[in-house]
């Protein structure tokens, strides 16, 4: 049952394609924006839509990359950006690691979260990743109970100090 009776829109899961960038990148955007929430090393840079475009463009054409959309009618309304990369050292030997992932608040809690993740992990196991992580700021809590929830746990720890601090 929709809220207040309403027929919704189906969102749809699909591989982004090149008339979804500029939506998308938009949505990368917001979710950098978030991410200054949880720390000021996360500041968004002035050109932040153009690198976006630029960033969600070349990993259209990699086939290392997986972009990912979910779509409401013409409107890209979640993304998923991850890569497939060698962890040289451990096995298993490929790792996906999603590295972007934003759905609009509008339209969480409604398993869109989930049918995401599960395309995205069966779509890195086609491209070679045998294990799957995702990066988000470490103060995230949201992210933290989402990737809890599903079975991932914390593998590694990134600590940062500004080079402007330490030079105080």
């Amino acid at each position: 049952m929709w809220e207040h009776g309403e027929a919704m829109e189906e969102i749809s899961v699909r591989e982004a394609r090149r008339e979804d960038i500029e939506q998308a990148a938009n949505l990368v955007v917001r979710m950098k924006r978030l991410n200054n929430e949880f720390d000021p090393l996360f500041t968004v840079v002035d050109d932040a839509s153009e690198r976006a475009n630029n960033y969600l463009s070349k990993s259209l054409e990699s086939r290392s990359a997986l972009v990912l959309v979910a779509v409401k009618g013409k409107n890209v309304v979640g993304v998923l950006r991850a890569e497939v990369k060698e962890r040289t050292f451990y096995k298993p030997t490929m790792g996906g690691n999603i590295t972007d992932f934003y759905i609009l608040p509008e339209h969480r809690r409604r398993a869109l979260g989930n049918t995401m993740l599960e395309r995205a992990s069966k779509a890195l196991g086609k491209l070679g990743a045998e294990v799957v992580t995702a990066e988000f700021p470490a103060r995230n809590e949201i992210a933290v109970k989402f990737y809890s929830k599903r079975r991932f746990r914390a593998l590694t720890n990134i600590y940062a100090e500004s080079t402007e601090q330490a030079a105080e």
